[in-house]
């Protein structure tokens, strides 16, 4: 008899529960989860990613973007494309490796297939390769870094490899034998540096990155470049000619008047962009690509970074489907949308 009681004064109240539930405000209801993840805090993804986030959260009722900046980009893409992420950043330079099933993804045998899971909500500039350094440290070059901390980029990621590759054809120095690489996380790196603990910082983002912007209001800094005579070599052009990489510029000056450069420093260039599953609703995606730029255009009066990011960077390099969502939105915006984004 009390278990029978018990059960239907459980019905009941879930019964008044359920009613009680529904007359409250549908908006208390609406918003959608989402997940996206990106590089840690101090990089330019993080800044672009984060922007995104705010914008969608601020003015689309009906969703909410949780940010994750743990973890790396290699293994966001994975999450993304096996429905267990809703958005991430990637490159170009990783669905390469995806389809080719090469390197971090040497020994998984699901890669090629997955990256036909992703699709490009837009790309935009990662930005430039800075390599700085302080102007006090007396270092005009990449070739006198040797002996020195350097920060090349966190352990593992795509940033660390590339300046490994940079330092190597440019100068012949070898990571471990002539400089030390310090192991450390975007954020940390930077504090390192502006606390003096680092010689050279590298980092890819736009410019003027926040970061350096602040560091270079009480300091000298000098930006380090690829000489002239090293750009057409065979090793620099093997980092240049990869998906998603080009020959950049980073200018003199940019940085205001404690930029020690005389002229504009030639770097690495390295466009990126946020991904999302070929599942995601299309109404969402699109509503999401208008909305983002929309506020872009006019945040970016007040933030000189975002300047960078248009309309039209959306499809610069890129290498695999727009979404049907991003697809409609960027045409919408008079974007010339090439061939290899229509699908």
């Amino acid at each position: 008899m009390t278990d029978t009681n018990l059960t239907r004064r459980g019905l009941l109240a879930t019964t008044v529960g359920a009613a009680a539930l529904t007359a409250l405000p549908r908006m208390a209801f609406a918003k959608e989860l989402l997940r996206m993840s990106t590089l840690g805090p101090g990089t330019s993804p993080n800044l672009v990613m984060t922007t995104f986030a705010n914008i969608i959260n601020r003015t689309l009722p009906d969703y909410e973007i949780q940010l994750n900046a743990t973890g790396a980009a290699t293994r966001h893409v994975l999450e993304v494309a096996m429905g267990k992420s809703d958005f991430c950043m990637s490159s170009p330079a990783i669905h390469a490796l995806m389809r080719d099933q090469a390197a971090m993804y040497e020994k998984i045998k699901q890669a090629p297939e997955l990256v036909t899971k992703l699709r490009t909500v837009l790309n935009f500039p990662m930005g430039v390769y800075h390599i700085a350094v302080y102007g006090s440290s007396g270092i005009t070059s990449m070739d006198e870094i040797k002996g020195k901390r350097v920060f090349l980029g966190p352990p593992g990621g795509a940033a660390y490899a590339t300046m490994q590759r940079l330092f190597k054809a440019v100068a012949g120095l070898e990571e471990g034998t002539d400089y030390e690489a310090v192991g450390l996380g975007w954020d940390a790196a930077a504090a390192a540096f502006q606390d003096g603990n680092l010689d050279v910082y590298c980092n890819p983002t736009n410019a003027p990155s926040p970061a350096l912007t602040q560091i270079a209001v009480t300091n000298q800094i000098r930006f380090l470049g690829i000489p002239a005579d090293k750009l057409e070599t065979e090793a620099v052009q093997k980092l240049v000619g990869r998906p998603g990489f080009s020959a950049a510029t980073l200018p003199a000056g940019v940085y205001g008047d404690n930029q020690l450069n005389e002229s504009d420093v030639t770097t690495l260039g390295v466009t990126v962009g946020i991904v999302c599953n070929e599942a995601a609703d299309e109404d969402m995606i699109y509503q999401m690509t208008k909305a983002f730029y929309a506020g872009v255009e006019e945040a970016g009066e007040s933030s000189p970074w975002l300047r960078a990011i248009s309309p039209e960077t959306a499809v610069k390099d890129i290498d695999m489907p727009l979404h049907p969502g991003s697809l409609r939105a960027l045409t919408e915006l008079g974007v010339d949308i090439p061939d290899v984004a229509k699908g």
